[in-house]
């Protein structure tokens, strides 16, 4: 009984300090709340008549919408960036924010999984991808191993989250014989969710772009860059509209990591790069899409062009110490990190692999307004769930 009273008392207090605020904490809210709700009157339009409102067809059935999952995965692998250093070599600077790239990777799986959501004629029918319910095809299926791990990094991130703030609520430290092993089981849980969702694109051999066998590697690369720099934006954030005191130092810690994480990114894909164009086969028509067009399609290699740019210019600004120290350039590092790589790891993965399709047919292929409105009520609603457990975390957090 006194543990039920307990987490009914946890319950309460995560309510009231949802429905705190200042006038900018709902002025944030009711924004929110505006493009969520457009958001889902523009996809019950796309439910009632069909996918036939985006610009998808036949040559390119993958679009935007997975474009955005296959970057948010990478966005919620990056909580390990923070894992590491605190857990794996007791740093401890970073032990206090480690909460907050596990909540991260909660509001970014959650956003993963309703972009495939949308992205499926029929969401009725994914019933048949849960256990017990349906059938998951085990171990044949990529898709089912890939359901397993978002699900299972999900509740692990949920888990952890709940365990610590729950403990910290009623006054005491969390169990390290038991909130360590969880945090630590995150490490290759993480890893996993990329890895799987790189074999996805793998497991295509008629599609050559994405038959590579450096995909993974080059997907954990770049999400050890785009994640991170979402953290480092909030952390600064929650430093100044909060109590919440995070150092420099780990900051800065983490725009070391980043600058790695990059180098190795940009290095993969230059051999990528170098192995088309030397080659210099069939396959090279992708990457010829991608960079310089091709038989007069050229509508994404501008995109393409600003991915390379914005990345080398974040690594430049990674590498040099007193830049990725300095507040003002390392936020301006921060924005071109997550724009290169969400250009890179989003449409400038899926689309090039596409085009031509398997036939040689060039679809030029871009979102739809529906697509656009439907993907910014998601995103709405990931910010939402960040933003919501933030709010209950940081009284927690700070004895509040």
């Amino acid at each position: 009984m006194i543990i039920l009273g307990q987490i009914a008392a946890f319950i309460v207090q995560c309510g009231r300090s949802v429905l705190q605020g200042r006038t900018l904490y709902w002025a944030w809210l009711g924004f929110l709340a505006v493009i969520i709700t457009l958001g889902i009157v523009t996809y019950i339009h796309q439910f009632n008549v069909g996918l036939i409102s985006t610009r998808m067809r036949d040559q390119v059935s993958w679009g935007f919408y997975i474009g955005n999952f296959t970057f948010l995965v990478g966005v919620a692998a990056a909580a390990v960036m923070l894992v590491i250093p605190a857990y794996v070599y007791n740093w401890k600077p970073i032990k206090e924010v480690v909460i907050l790239g596990e909540m991260l990777a909660i509001s970014a799986i959650v956003m993963a999984e309703l972009f495939v959501t949308v992205d499926v004629g029929r969401p009725d029918r994914l019933w048949h991808l849960i256990p017990g319910l349906g059938t998951l095809n085990l171990p044949t299926s990529l898709l089912a191993w890939d359901v397993v791990a978002l699900s299972f990094y999900l509740l692990l991130n949920v888990a952890i989250v709940t365990y610590m703030l729950f403990s910290l609520h009623r006054g005491v430290k969390p169990n390290m014989a038991v909130f360590v092993p969880l945090v630590l089981i995150s490490i290759p849980a993480a890893i996993c969710i990329h890895t799987v969702t790189a074999f996805l694109y793998n497991g295509f051999p008629a599609r050559e772009f994405w038959n590579s066998a450096i995909l993974a590697p080059r997907f954990l690369a770049s999400a050890f860059c785009s994640g991170p720099a979402v953290l480092v934006v909030l952390m600064q954030s929650l430093r100044k509209f909060t109590r919440f005191d995070i150092p420099n130092e780990a900051i800065f810690k983490i725009a070391e990591l980043m600058a790695y994480a990059m180098f190795v990114n940009l290095f993969l894909l230059g051999a990528e790069v170098f192995k088309e164009y030397y080659s210099d086969t069939e396959h090279l028509n992708h990457m010829l899409y991608m960079f310089t067009g091709l038989e007069g399609s050229t509508a994404i290699v501008p995109w393409m062009w600003i991915s390379v740019f914005c990345s080398v210019a974040a690594f430049a600004i990674f590498l040099i110490p007193g830049a990725r120290t300095n507040i003002p350039t390392l936020n301006i590092g921060c924005v071109l990190i997550f724009i290169g790589v969400y250009l890179e790891k989003g449409m400038g993965l899926v689309i090039p692999g596409m085009t031509p399709d398997t036939l040689g047919e060039i679809y030029e292929y871009s979102p739809s307004g529906s697509e656009l409105l439907i993907s910014l009520g998601i995103l709405g609603l990931g910010s939402l769930i960040m933003t919501l457990l933030v709010k209950i975390s940081i009284p927690i957090m700070l004895d509040e």
